[in-house]
Formats: C-alpha cells, structure tokens, sequence
C-alpha cells in the first residue's frame, strides 16, 4: 500500500492568534486537482506565487490543534516554516522540476 500522509514538523512553528505554537503536521500526496484549482483563482491570476499558499493550505491535513488549515494561517507562517514546508511538498510528492516560482533548490 502507498503511503499518502507524512509527519513533519516545523523548524518555528505557527503562533495562533492566542499565542499557542503548533508545530508538528501532516502534509498528504498531492492530486493533480490541488495545482490546478489555484490557477482559477483571482489572487493566483494577479499574484502567481501566491498558488503556493493555495496548494499548501490543501494539501497539509493537521498542523497542531488547529481545527482547519486556511490561506490565512500559511500566510502567516515564518519565511523559514514556509520554505520548509515547500521543500518538504516537493520531496514526497518526489518532484524535481517545478513551476512554483517561490520554491528554491536547498537540496
């Protein structure tokens, strides 16, 4: 059987609006629905970077206690979380080439 959801945890972590970190997630395999649904959407059109979010907050299944992973909270994590969270996406989905245009080679 294939495996479709990966543990992580993030180098800081995401601070909610009470003050409580969460760190530790699960990020499942991406489908192709979850790169194509984005590019439909108004904020994709006028900011194409701004896809990564979109398919981050699909794809990533638990992060912490909270109770739903939205645009909003990847938008608020740290540069460093973010980064390593593309990295990681990158690596289970076994990508090499990609057209996200804020992901960078740290391999």
């Amino acid at each position: 059987m294939i495996q479709t959801e990966f543990e992580f945890t993030l180098p800081k972590g995401y601070v909610d609006g009470d003050g409580n970190l969460h760190r530790k997630g699960v990020m499942r395999l991406s489908r192709a629905i979850d790169e194509i649904t984005p590019m439909r959407d108004p904020r994709v059109k006028s900011n194409p970077a701004y896809a990564t979010v979109i398919i981050l907050s699909r794809v990533i299944t638990r992060l912490g206690g909270l109770e739903e992973i939205s645009t909003l909270v990847i938008e608020n994590l740290f540069a460093s979380d973010l980064s390593y969270l593309q990295k990681f996406y990158r690596q289970i989905n076994e990508l090499e080439d990609t057209e996200w245009t804020t992901l960078t080679d740290e391999s």
